[in-house]
């Protein structure tokens, strides 16, 4: 996900020339026909958000949809993917997310 309020389109690494960029991640995100690979069951991304679109904290602090508190919420684009593995483990532990199916 990317934030909303930064635009980082127009930004240029200082030394680097406007447009050429070398990184894997450019050329993987220029070859927008292949999707990047799942490793395997288990394995979260920085995109794995617990989720479920049913947002409700009702006056406390966590969320009864997905289990993070309100500030996990906010701040989960921002989160390292160890951060991020550190909440799926409590959440999962408290039998979060709530999700159908």
């Amino acid at each position: 996900m990317v934030c909303p309020y930064i635009d980082s389109s127009s930004a240029v690494p200082e030394g680097a020339a406007p447009g050429a960029d070398d990184s894997p991640d450019a050329k993987r995100a220029g070859d927008a026909a292949t999707p990047p690979a799942r490793e395997g069951r288990g394995v979260f991304t920085t995109t794995d958000s617990p989720c479920v679109a049913v947002c409700s904290t009702l006056y406390d602090d966590v969320c009864r949809g997905c289990g993070r508190t309100a500030m996990e919420v906010a701040e989960w684009v921002f989160l390292s993917p160890e951060e991020k593995q550190v909440i799926w483990t409590r959440i999962r532990a408290e039998g979060y997310p709530r999700r159908k199916g």
